[in-house]
């Protein structure tokens, strides 16, 4: 899976789950190259999501749901995951 492939997926999958207002999804995978564990196909994200449906929860609950919808691509395609809620 490629770094476009994953956020499509990723946007499809929380779009499915949650109401959002606004969502942008961000590679921020330069940030891993030099690591000394990299993995050219394990990718960094960051998510920014406004959602009436999360604001309601706290911010642990509401990282939690993402993650609950996440999961497969956190065991498969995630290095490294950034959720800023807006």
């Amino acid at each position: 899976m490629d770094i476009n492939q994953l956020i499509n997926e990723v946007k499809k999958k929380i779009e499915n789950n949650i109401k959002v207002i606004e969502l942008e999804i961000l590679d921020k995978s330069f940030l891993h190259k030099k690591h000394k564990n990299f993995n050219r196909h394990k990718f960094h994200i960051k998510i920014e999501i406004k959602s009436d449906e999360l604001n309601k929860l706290s911010k642990i609950e509401a990282t939690r749901k993402l993650h609950s919808i996440l999961e497969n691509e956190i065991k498969n395609n995630i290095h490294s995951l950034e959720i800023l809620f807006i």
